[in-house]
């Protein structure tokens, strides 16, 4: 009954605050000018802030600190040295991500900045032992990895969600409806290994998104912007490697923009324009052939939740690997479909 009023008092305060944090970042985009209009790759109608990232920080964060805060008091249980330093690290990246994303929000900057704060994010981790070392491979088994593999392989996993995270941010709710998705069944996961204290921290990340959506799904009155995109991206990015099987959990959620992302960064290179924005994300695409934004994003919102589930249902390895095989095999048969003539 205690670990289920906790859950619930995280979940509400995580909801609240975003709740009421939502409407200012509203009117402080307005006052400030960092305002999306119409044009380009949004179809949206009149200005709209960006700086929705404000309040689903606003939230997370709250939560957080409540967590810690009743647990040191003594009034929650205890959570271990060990998983104090990893959510402390989660907490400290979140936050360095959502402070260069808030200045991107303003300034609009170019990617190089971008790069170079999403390595700074990935190194923060790193020094707060998130990192990749332990997994759990189908034909290999319980694997360690050295430092050399390790490293690189940590870096690459944090930068490449943040900016998984950032390019899904393409559709009103798309990107705050998937990270929730994704955040409550690393919840369930982390319960299920017995992380009790750990699993609320996904759980309070899905409750900020959730109360965000109302705002945001369409028609959106406030977008995101980088703040609430990068902010996501890395907290995903964290939270997924906190303990090792949460990976195929991450990979199997997340599989369509993952690999989205993989075909469209390989497509530009190929073209000489790997930094350059365009329509031709997957959400675009389907945009452009007719269906609605609320059918793709809840389109995008069931296959998360199907292969997300499948993950934590299934025990068998190989067959995880068989469903992550048929996702990539499926995205990248409508990716190649639908940019045939492009």
């Amino acid at each position: 009954m205690l670990v289920g009023m906790n859950y619930a008092i995280v979940f509400a305060t995580a909801v609240t605050v975003t709740v009421l944090l939502s409407p200012l970042s509203m009117r402080l985009g307005y006052r400030l000018g960092a305002v999306d209009r119409p044009g380009g790759r949004r179809k949206h109608h009149g200005e709209v802030s960006r700086l929705g990232g404000i309040a689903i920080f606003g939230g997370f964060l709250a939560a957080g600190l409540l967590v810690f805060g009743l647990s040191r008091a003594g009034l929650w249980p205890v959570i271990r040295a060990e998983d104090v330093k990893l959510l402390t690290g989660v907490l400290v990246g979140s936050g360095l991500m959502f402070a260069f994303g808030l200045w991107d929000d303003l300034h609009e900057l170019p990617p190089r900045p971008q790069f170079a704060a999403q390595f700074a994010a990935a190194l923060v981790a790193i020094g707060f032992d998130i990192i990749i070392e332990r997994v759990t491979l189908p034909i290999f088994g319980y694997t360690i990895f050295p430092a050399w593999i390790t490293y690189p392989l940590t870096v690459f996993w944090v930068m490449g969600m943040i900016n998984t995270v950032n390019w899904l941010d393409g559709l009103d709710g798309l990107a705050a409806g998937v990270a929730a998705i994704a955040s409550l069944l690393f919840a369930v996961h982390a319960y299920s290994l017995g992380q009790t204290m750990v699993a609320l921290f996904p759980l309070a990340l899905a409750a900020a998104c959730l109360g965000f959506l109302p705002f945001n799904f369409h028609p959106a009155r406030v977008f995101m912007g980088s703040s609430g995109s990068m902010f996501l991206g890395y907290a995903l990015a964290s939270l997924s490697i906190l303990a090792p099987a949460k990976v195929a959990t991450a990979l199997l959620v997340l599989g369509i923009p993952i690999i989205d992302v993989a075909f469209l960064i390989i497509r530009r290179w190929r073209r000489g324009s790997l930094t350059q924005a365009g329509r031709d994300h997957l959400h675009y695409l389907l945009l452009d052939r007719g269906m609605s934004q609320r059918q793709i994003v809840l389109l995008y919102y069931t296959f998360c939740a199907v292969f997300g589930l499948l993950a934590l249902l299934i025990a068998d390895r190989l067959f995880k690997l068989l469903a992550l095989v048929v996702l990539v095999v499926f995205t990248l048969t409508l990716l190649r479909l639908l940019t045939r003539d492009r």
